[in-house]
Formats: structure tokens, C-alpha cells, sequence
């Protein structure tokens, strides 16, 4: 992680809900575009995190899984520079292998007009790779990429 979080708690030996009620908690007194890590070795607890995190608009910044078996969970508040954008489309292509993800979405953003964003879910391991390096050589802005559950990331993509 790039930036050094405000706060760590550790809730590992903590069933859920208990670390996603910690997070809150630290979260409410958070200012925006500040970060914090949650440490927790509860299994439920990254599906928890995606939801409240999608549900509040903080934002999931990454998960990493230590040498001991916990994981390192880095949030940020929301209400800062790095709020989610808007989408005008969305296309889920979860479970579709690249380089599908890709060439449907150019469909799409042929389609769009200037400035429109379209929100691109796929769950293809190289699609991160894939759509940093499309976007680089393509009339399209990468405005955001956003880990999500079970492998999956948002692509946000800004027709220019």
C-alpha cells in the first residue's frame, strides 16, 4: 500500500461480524481519503468488507494475506478525492476469459458518446494487466480500477 493508514486494528480471533463493526467504527471518525488496515483471519470477513464498503461508498483498497494467516485489509473514506465514478453502462463479465472483457467493452464504448463512463466487471485473472495496457493505446481513459469480491475487479473506462 502506497500511503501509510491513519489506523491498524487487528480483530483477528474476532468471528464476524465483529471486524466489519471495528472497521465502522474507526471509519465514522475517519476524515475523507483516509486510510486504515484491518487485520482479520476470519474467513467472512473480505465478503463482508466488499459489501459495506460498496454499500457506503468507502472505498476497498486492497487485501493482502500475511505470512501468519491473517489479512491485511486496506480501507479509505470516502467523501474525498478517490470517490467511486459514476457509471453511464455497466457490463458484467464476470466469468468470460480475456480477452473478451476487452472487445465487448470496445463494442460498447464505440457506441457511447465523449465523456461517458462505463463501468466494466470482470473476474478474468489478467484483466487488470489487460485493460491498464488497452487504455494506454486506446481512445479511452482508465478513470479507476476497484477490487471486488472473489477475484473480480471494476473497471470504470471514460470514452474520450
Amino acid at each position: 500500500m502506497s500511503e501509510k493508514p491513519v489506523v491498524t486494528i487487528d480483530m483477528c480471533g474476532m468471528p464476524c461480524p465483529a471486524p466489519l463493526l471495528g472497521a465502522k467504527k474507526i471509519m465514522d471518525d475517519l476524515q475523507p481519503d483516509q486510510t486504515m488496515v484491518l487485520l482479520s483471519d476470519c474467513p467472512g470477513t473480505s465478503d463482508d468488507l466488499f459489501a459495506w464498503c460498496k454499500f457506503t461508498g468507502n472505498q476497498f483498497v486492497e487485501s493482502t494475506k500475511q505470512a501468519d494467516g491473517k489479512t491485511a485489509y486496506a480501507l479509505r473514506k470516502a467523501g474525498g478525492a478517490q470517490t467511486t465514478p459514476i457509471a453511464h453502462v455497466t457490463l458484467d463479465m464476470r466469468s468470460v476469459s480475456c480477452p473478451g472483457p476487452i472487445l465487448e467493452a470496445k463494442k460498447l464504448l464505440d457506441g457511447m458518446k465523449s465523456g461517458e463512463v462505463l463501468q466494466l466487471v470482470s473476474d478474468c485473472p489478467g484483466a487488470v494487466a489487460d485493460i491498464q495496457s488497452w487504455a494506454t493505446h486506446a481512445a479511452v481513459e482508465l478513470l479507476a480500477t476497484l477490487p471486488m469480491a472473489r477475484g473480480a475487479h471494476e473497471f470504470y473506462l471514460r470514452k474520450k
